[in-house]
């Protein structure tokens, strides 16, 4: 009698974890892949490096890195990270290299502004002043 039982609660452990392992591959399947919000020409040209500087204007930590690995997905070349001490509500990009059409690019990708400050000093083409108006795009899960 004894082993009855114990074949009885394996029997319904196993159809639980088999039930469960079920659902959650239904679910995984019926969500959509996470889709960024910017559009899909907002990216670097092929063959051309923009070279980028991001710096967190906020409170939050890890958001100029989020925006470091957003920037680097769409083709920018992100040389520098950094944190900025002047909070600011509005993402902003900054045209440091005199090429407007490349921190055009910039802000469609990250919902920006663009301001014009040639520095040739930087050695980079555009600053990134990341907002608290900024969110990244979800991480994927990966169980």
């Amino acid at each position: 009698m004894k082993i009855g039982r114990w074949i009885l609660l394996a029997a319904v452990i196993g159809g639980a974890a088999y039930y469960g392992a079920k659902r959650f591959e239904r679910d995984r399947d019926a969500r959509p892949a996470a889709q960024s919000d910017a559009p899909e020409n907002a990216k670097a040209p092929p063959g051309v490096r923009i070279k980028v500087e991001v710096l967190n204007a906020t409170t939050t930590k890890g958001l100029a890195r989020r925006a470091t690995l957003f920037l680097r997905d769409r083709g920018f070349d992100v040389v520098s990270i950094n944190t900025t001490q002047k909070q600011q509500p509005t993402t902003m990009v900054i045209d440091r290299s005199g090429h407007p059409e490349w921190a055009r690019l910039i802000a469609n990708a990250m919902g920006a502004t663009v301001t014009v400050r040639h520095d040739s000093s930087r050695y980079v083409d555009a600053t990134v002043l990341v907002g608290a108006n900024w969110r990244p795009p979800p991480k994927p899960f990966y169980p």
